[in-house]
């Protein structure tokens, strides 16, 4: 079982064209993602008993996300997405983030899991937090945990309590992956990829096993104890970003579970990861946001749409080589 905990939230996108209803929320699209990658997978995190609820609950199940806890009587948050005419999105955000009672069912809830992933506003609002960082803090001695800090200034504007917020989680993850938009601001000035080098190196030999870099259209790039890695990024038409960076992160986590690299047991397999294997997780999980910027809103792949997308890929890529041996078509 893999377990991810985090906010639960209804994207409301506006479009020129338009407005839309689409549930979301960074965790929740992640377990989503890893359900449709064929992964048993539970969702931790709150939602309210009101019509945005129950679309919320509606959409895990239908994925096959086991849901342990049900709805609160508070509201269902809701973000706001403003889509331009270039597919980017910006946000606005009305949220309610607690997890009362929580601490007391950990044990439960996490039973058998070999991965805990959390991330983005779970990882940052009160009281929420800090409900996650113990849930993290209790998973660790068994399971893999990941962490996407997934920044959101315009609900934790201080980018300092950001800072050292995320630094928490980091010290506490085998897997990380930020945005080079995240490290920026939380680095102002800082090359992204030399955050990310850094936070490798939080903890010494027990920090993370891996650091990851989305790029956008640059393609992903990362870091561990063997090298450095990236790859292209896929070309597609892109309808919108929504959820690009959650697929990534489910796609690469079920990389890593088909590798049979969960569990705290296989952590030190993890760290001792090839670079070249590391590439190979860094195209699986690339191909996953392909798909999803593809189509509108955060509409993470099948294991089988995935599959296809891959193999369209390395089909335009030996085609590619194809024409450069054979050089400049003679007259």
């Amino acid at each position: 079982m893999l377990t991810v905990i985090g906010e639960a939230l209804v994207d409301v996108v506006q479009r020129s064209t338009g407005i839309q209803a689409h549930v979301g929320g960074s965790p929740l699209n992640v377990a989503v993602g890893l359900a449709r990658l064929d992964h048993p997978v539970q969702f931790v995190g709150r939602y309210g008993k009101d019509a945005y609820g129950e679309s919320v609950a509606a959409h895990l199940k239908s994925s096959s996300v086991l849901l342990p806890m049900g709805p609160d009587e508070l509201p269902t948050s809701v973000a706001t997405a403003l889509i331009d005419d270039g597919g980017a999105a910006s946000y606005t955000f009305d949220l309610a983030w607690e997890l009362p009672g929580l601490t007391d069912r950990l044990p439960f809830m996490l039973q058998g899991s070999t991965l805990l992933h959390t991330g983005s506003i779970a990882t940052m609002l009160a009281p929420g937090a800090a409900a996650v960082l113990a849930a993290v803090e209790h998973a660790h001695p068994s399971s893999t945990v990941s962490f996407d800090p997934n920044c959101r200034p315009s609900i934790i504007t201080d980018a300092d309590y950001a800072r050292h917020q995320a630094e928490k989680f980091v010290l506490l993850a085998d897997v990380v992956k930020a945005s080079d938009e995240d490290l920026q601001w939380l680095y102002p000035g800082v090359d992204p990829l030399d955050s990310a080098r850094r936070w490798l190196s939080l903890g010494g030999p027990e920090g993370p096993a891996m650091v990851v870099v989305t790029r956008g259209a640059d393609g992903p790039w990362a870091v561990n104890a063997d090298g450095e890695a990236q790859v292209p990024a896929p070309s597609v038409k892109v309808a919108d970003t929504v959820g690009a960076g959650d697929s990534f992160m489910a796609a690469l986590l079920s990389g890593i579970a088909d590798r049979g690299l969960v569990g705290a047991q296989n952590r030190k397999a993890l760290r001792e990861l090839s670079a070249e294997s590391l590439r190979g997780l860094l195209a699986h999980a690339a191909a996953a946001a392909a798909v999803t910027v593809s189509r509108a809103g955060a509409n993470p792949p099948t294991r089988a749409e995935l599959t296809r997308m891959e193999r369209d890929s390395a089909d335009r890529a030996s085609a590619d080589r194809d024409r450069e041996s054979a050089g400049p078509a003679s007259n």
